[in-house]
């Protein structure tokens, strides 16, 4: 199977393959999320959502908060 948009549209937001994929992975786990806080049926998976969402220029790397949380402890 092959992606499509195709990955030369997509590296022209997102500079490169592994930031695409924590960008468009971020972006699928916030719509999933919020679709299942509303209660929301989703006709298209969020991953497929997300990759649209770039290719279409609605979302960029500057966009996301790309840090990765520390667990808390709680003791």
């Amino acid at each position: 199977m092959m992606l499509y948009p195709a990955m030369n549209k997509l590296t022209g937001f997102i500079p490169n393959r592994y930031m695409l994929v924590n960008v468009v992975a971020r972006r699928a786990r916030q719509i999933a999320e919020a679709a299942e806080a509303e209660g929301e049926h989703l006709d298209e998976k969020p991953v497929t959502m997300a990759i649209y969402e770039v290719a279409g220029g609605k979302l960029d790397a500057s966009a996301m908060d790309l840090t990765i949380e520390e667990p808390q402890d709680n003791l």
